[in-house]
């Protein structure tokens, strides 16, 4: 599966924490992130992954694409709700785009954990019905 991995700046340190808990699970599939957030899992783990741009800079935008081309299975998006984005738009965007194109989407720890014993189980095994080719991102 195509796993995107995107944290707001005060949420980092915890998709770090769960990428590295889950680490057994998750490098078996490919994996993508924007940009700090690539490097810090990148630094912790031995999980290879594709970087985007970081988020401000359209790596929202960029992994929002690949959503909207069929490309991503799964999304852990860790987001701070009470801090303000100056890329909101593009943040609303991403899930709109995960609601349209049936990605399940975590945006927090407890919802992360649910989708990962999902995972785990193969209960997301129903997304490979939905892809008709090849889903490697393309190069953006």
């Amino acid at each position: 599966m195509n796993i995107a991995c995107i944290a707001h700046d005060t949420k980092k340190d915890d998709l770090v924490q769960f990428m590295i808990a889950y680490e057994h699970l998750l490098k078996d599939h490919c994996l993508f992130a924007t940009g700090t957030t690539g490097t810090r899992i990148m630094e912790a783990t031995s999980l290879p992954l594709t970087r985007f741009k970081s988020g401000p800079l359209g790596g929202d935008q960029q992994i929002g694409a690949e959503i909207a081309e069929n490309n991503m299975d799964l999304v852990f998006f860790f987001r701070d709700p009470l801090t303000a984005q100056p890329h909101e738009p593009d943040i609303n965007a991403l899930i709109r785009l995960c609601d349209v194109y049936s990605v399940p989407l975590a945006t927090n720890m407890a919802t992360a954990e649910v989708l990962v014993a999902a995972l785990a189980r193969g209960d997301l095994g129903w997304r490979d019905l939905v892809h008709g080719k090849s889903r490697k991102p393309s190069d953006s």
